[in-house]
């Protein structure tokens, strides 16, 4: 919207008098408006120039690309766009913020800026009518001539204030206080690591892929959540240490051990209660979020004015535009993850009813073989059942892409992994797993594994969340921050830093590394990763934006299955007694 100057009406005989000396005065305040005109019209050149350069050179470095697969050059696109964008967005600020300058200087010059010493004072009486009589749009028929040196001065003034700070702004920025370099108009990078870590965190929360939290309460509190206080926490997560770690989200870990060999048989086939169990982690999840959620008071039995400070918490989310939903509102997007094919039993139908409860990803395997692939289990050695995935599992993973929930491959064997990696249609996850070649044990994911995540030929999409258990990071009493940030660079440096997440395991570890003792202390990992260089957008992506981008790609696939026609999986295990029926 542009903005007509006020202009005073003047009589033609104060016009005819006035005398040269205020036309010479008046003409040097308009050459000093002059210079500062030019001084900002070469500014915003400049700055024309300076954006104009960058789509030059990343579309230059586009262009050179050209080699490599579709996918990969949409991808490579898409990530140039966002850089341009980034780069040139500050720019175009200070473009705007000049336009913005000069219509203001330009409005003021038609007022005067102080009278002059000829002017009589103005009653109030006179000042009620002159404003009666502007908004009234009536001309004034009194004359108030500017002080032409006063003009001058001030004219001086903002030309110098106005010129100094723009060349501060785009020539020395990395000087200015760090505080400073927060504002999303100068994006600079503070030199303090921390402050830095927490800055990214306000914009780019942390969403962890796996948290025990259920767990807790199964074994703490007997699944009563009228008793469970999450405010007060016994082990590494509650609300006040989330809200100090800048968490935005995760996914709840409904998770139930695995049954003792000689209770399920040799081929799964004895009730062991382990879907009754999973139920009631999925039933206790849900309550808690509905318990500290923004439900009205009426609405929930749980909710009293007591909780009034927390109860707008937790908010549950059943895709990915609900965790930025939540994420916009201030709220903990609230996921739910199963954790472990033995908690199926041997049947896809129970996929689907978990998926229609709100689970939206399925760990293969725990630390027992199923049905319907095989794990890597918890010491060295396992011997494989399937050796990998069963043909039951590769039908699961069909349904998993149909319905739209993640491939989670944290617990499998090195050949389920890779087999999954090479069937699944959809991108895949493990939820928290860290990496072999800086800690060798099997719960680790192997470099050659590593290498199949991508959007190259041969590979699949996916991110891999680093897992904090000390037993996982680093040989006993050595696990600390560094520790961990080692695992999150190397899974970076074979896959990518697009394909690496958080997954920290609190709450399902009895011990942490030094310096990441609960869910507060992710901006300590996030500090120690910026000492290592990594910028704010990569840093984004490892707390949270890497996920998004593999979940939104999983839902997109499924859309496109349901599109195609694809029906429900129906396939049964071939080892089951009871199905089908001979008549």
């Amino acid at each position: 919207m542009t903005r007509e100057p006020i202009r005073h009406a003047h009589d033609s005989a104060d016009a005819n008098t006035a005398s040269d000396d205020s036309d010479s005065s008046h003409l040097h305040a308009e050459g000093g408006r002059h210079k500062l005109s030019s001084s900002v019209s070469s500014l915003a050149s400049s700055l024309h120039q300076h954006v104009q350069e960058h789509v030059h050179h990343h579309h230059h470095r586009q262009h050179s690309a050209s080699s490599h697969s579709s996918r990969h050059k949409k991808n490579t696109h898409k990530k140039h766009k966002s850089y341009i964008s980034a780069a040139a967005a500050r720019h175009l600020a200070l473009a705007i913020l000049i336009g913005y300058l000069q219509d203001f200087w330009t409005w003021l010059s038609n007022f005067s800026i102080m009278p002059s010493a000829e002017t009589p004072p103005v009653s109030a009486t006179e000042r009620s009518s002159l404003l009666s009589r502007i908004h009234s749009h009536h001309s004034s028929p009194q004359t108030n001539p500017p002080n032409p040196k006063t003009r001058s001065v001030v004219w001086s003034a903002l030309t110098t204030f106005t010129v100094a700070a723009l060349i501060v702004l785009l020539f020395f920025r990395d000087s200015l206080p760090d505080m400073w370099k927060l504002s999303p108009l100068l994006g600079g990078n503070p030199k303090d690591p921390m402050l830095a870590a927490l800055g990214i965190l306000d914009k780019a929360p942390v969403i962890d892929g796996h948290i025990d939290l259920p767990i807790v309460v199964r074994y703490a509190y007997a699944n009563n959540v009228s008793a469970t206080d999450m405010n007060s926490m016994p082990m590494h997560v509650d609300i006040p240490r989330l809200r100090e770690g800048k968490v935005g989200g995760f996914f709840w870990s409904v998770y139930v051990n695995c049954a003792k060999p000689e209770d399920e048989g040799e081929d799964f086939l004895k009730a062991t209660w382990r879907v009754r169990d999973t139920l009631e982690q999925i039933d206790v999840s849900k309550l808690l979020i509905d318990k500290y959620s923004d439900v009205g008071e009426f609405d929930s039995p749980y909710v009293s004015r007591k909780l009034s400070r927390s109860r707008q918490t937790f908010q549950l989310a059943l895709g990915s535009q609900d965790i930025k939903s939540a994420i916009f509102n201030g709220k903990i997007a609230s996921l739910l993850g199963v954790e472990g094919g033995h908690q199926l039993g041997n049947s896809i139908a129970v996929l689907r009813q978990y998926h229609a409860l709100g689970v939206r990803y399925v760990t293969l395997t725990h630390t027992c073989h199923n049905a319907f692939a095989d794990s890597c289990g918890y010491e060295p050695g396992k011997e494989p059942l399937h050796g990998g995935l069963s043909s039951l599992g590769m039908a699961l993973i069909d349904e998993m892409n149909r319905l739209g929930v993640l491939v989670d491959l944290s617990h499998t064997s090195d050949a389920t992994a890779t087999q999954a990696l090479l069937h699944s249609k959809a991108p895949v996850i493990w939820s928290h797993s860290s990496a072999r070649a800086v800690h060798d044990v099997p719960r680790n994911v192997p470099d050659s594994v590593l290498r199949l995540v991508g959007t190259g030929e041969g590979q699949k999409d996916g991110v891999v969340m680093v897992n904090f258990a000390p037993q996982f990071v680093a040989p006993e009493g050595e696990a600390d921050v560094k520790a961990v940030a080692d695992h999150v660079v190397h899974i970076a440096n074979i896959t990518g830093k697009k394909h690496v997440g958080l997954g920290s395991d609190y709450d399902g570890i009895s011990s942490t590394p030094s310096g990441l003792e609960d869910v507060s202390k992710y901006p300590a990992l996030v500090a120690e990763l910026y000492r290592r260089g990594w910028n704010k957008y990569e840093l984004a992506g490892l707390t949270g934006g890497n996920l998004l981008r593999v979940f939104e790609e999983v839902e997109e696939v499924s859309r496109k299955l349901k599109a195609e026609g694809m029906l429900p999986i129906f396939d049964l295990y071939d080892k089951r007694p009871d199905l089908p029926v001979k008549l």
